[in-house]
């Protein structure tokens, strides 16, 4: 399956990674101009997020038609900007025809309000996933919202396949957060915590833009056989 990953940072990133992991062709799709913010950041945790990705680097107002190429051609879409940023350049779900059965993922901050934006720790506080500690309320992990929200995504992703997929799929960090806080504890909150360990070593992501014959060369077949 081809999955056309545009969102960034970790919530839609580690969803398309874990379609990667099974078996999923996916093509991280980024700005020249904006690449996703954490290109710059630690590279283990990019590569983490991206590692076996194919790089698509694409101006997405000058170079419109090949990202909608990209996008009618793909089974899953993965987006987690908000509303108007897509559908002002109508490369929105609802301005693009799809392949059969083609599933579109929207990662949002908050489901009430799709428009403002969200990070994992201001949306996992907004959904009430927060401890509890002497001097107030503490957070439970960092950007937790993040992770727990690519997770669901990815699961959310496989059941719409068992059912045939051809739907758009929302998933709200906030929500997500607020199902998790809503779970019973059946843990000792009192009890210290081990240290967290760092997933293994993977090789480097791809370079931005590293991809971009493949990527196309990909589509070109793609549509060629549905013609």
């Amino acid at each position: 399956m081809l999955v056309a990953d545009l969102s960034s940072l970790w919530a839609g990133p580690l969803c398309a990674q874990v379609l990667a992991r099974a078996g999923a062709v996916v093509v991280k799709v980024e700005s020249p101009s904006r690449p996703d913010g954490t290109r710059s950041g630690v590279p283990a945790f990019f590569d983490w997020m991206n590692v076996g990705k194919l790089s698509y680097a694409v101006d997405f107002d000058n170079d419109s038609d090949a990202l909608r190429r990209l996008l009618s051609a793909a089974d899953i879409v993965v987006e987690g900007s908000r509303p108007a940023a897509l559908r002002r350049r109508r490369l929105s779900a609802e301005d693009l025809p799809g392949r059969p059965g083609r599933i579109w993922l929207r990662i949002s901050g908050y489901r009430d309000d799709p428009h403002r934006p969200a990070f994992g720790d201001d949306a996992a506080v907004a959904g009430g996933l927060v401890g509890a500690a002497a001097d107030g309320p503490v957070f439970c992990g960092d950007a937790i919202a993040d992770p727990l929200t690519g997770l669901e995504a990815a699961r959310a992703v496989g059941e719409s396949l068992h059912r045939g997929g051809g739907e758009l799929i929302d998933v709200a960090m906030a929500q997500v957060a607020a199902r998790y806080a809503a779970l019973p504890q059946s843990w000792n909150s009192a009890a210290p915590a081990d240290r967290p360990q760092l997933p293994p070593a993977v090789p480097s992501a791809s370079p931005l833009g590293a991809d971009n014959a493949a990527v196309e060369h990909l589509v070109s077949e793609r549509t060629s056989a549905t013609c």
